[in-house]
């Protein structure tokens, strides 16, 4: 949690607002591989990158 706060201050303090999608898109990628990695829906989903 540590780690999110001092991001967000970071963000706020430097008006890196154009970080936030970029975080958010890389966060998503990585738990829809986190979970999907080990079923049968990993060939469809490795296929789309």
């Amino acid at each position: 949690m540590d780690f999110i706060k001092e991001f967000l201050l970071f963000l706020r303090e430097r008006k890196k607002y154009w970080l936030i999608p970029l975080f958010v898109i890389l966060l998503l990628i990585g738990g829809l591989l986190a979970i999907t990695g080990g079923t049968a829906l990993a060939p469809f989903i490795y296929s789309i990158f």
